[in-house]
């Protein structure tokens, strides 16, 4: 019975990785540039940032929605943010590859665990998350045995790191099977980029 706390942990986090992210966004075109392997390290320290928030979110479950509710000027820079970066990589044409990188650019695991944290819709959503498990009569809280925090936020690091892989494998898919990838690649993320801002927008606006 006390697995269960593993398997919701694996669960909920792979239904909260899937909807197109940063992370995700990061492990695909990491994939179809570089490696596989280069895309791994990116979800490996994703998924400690996931964890992160998860458990942020249990610890003050009602105080961070509060925050984002009362603080509208984040989310309105989000939205910028996604809309700039998602026009930024539409308009960008193909340049060759710059023979030197700085340190902090080639770093994946900096990459992952940035791009994993700096996400509010992931800490909302693992408050809504935790909301529905507690209607459930899962009691899940900071109070609970160690042996249950851990079984779930192991699954919950397991989960992320899962939904990443699959992410990669797709790409790995796409890469063989279309030429000038990662001219595509860069339209079609801005375009999503884009997209999910302006959805943004169009909810702040309501």
């Amino acid at each position: 019975m006390i697995m269960l706390y593993f398997l919701i942990g694996v669960l909920a986090s792979f239904i909260g990785a899937l909807p197109l992210g940063a992370s995700n966004i990061a492990v695909i075109n990491t994939t179809i540039k570089q490696s596989a392997k280069q895309a791994f390290k990116i979800a490996i320290a994703a998924g400690i940032s996931e964890v992160v928030l998860s458990y942020y979110a249990l610890h003050c479950n009602m105080v961070v929605r509060d925050f984002f509710d009362h603080n509208m000027w984040i989310q309105i820079v989000i939205v910028i943010i996604l809309m700039a970066v998602g026009s930024f990589l539409i308009f960008k044409k193909q340049k060759e590859k710059s023979p030197k990188k700085s340190k902090l650019t080639s770093s994946k695991y900096l990459t992952g665990f940035l791009l994993g944290l700096l996400n509010p819709p992931v800490l909302i959503y693992w408050i809504v998350a935790f909301g529905i498990i507690k209607n459930n009569n899962l009691m899940l809280s900071l109070d609970s045995p160690l042996l249950v925090l851990f079984l779930f936020f192991t699954g919950v690091y397991f989960g992320k790191l899962l939904t990443l892989y699959l992410y990669s494998k797709f790409s790995i898919v796409i890469k063989n099977k279309v030429q000038n990838i990662t001219l595509i690649i860069n339209k079609v993320t801005g375009i999503l980029l884009l997209v999910i801002g302006v959805a943004q927008a169009i909810k702040l606006s309501f």
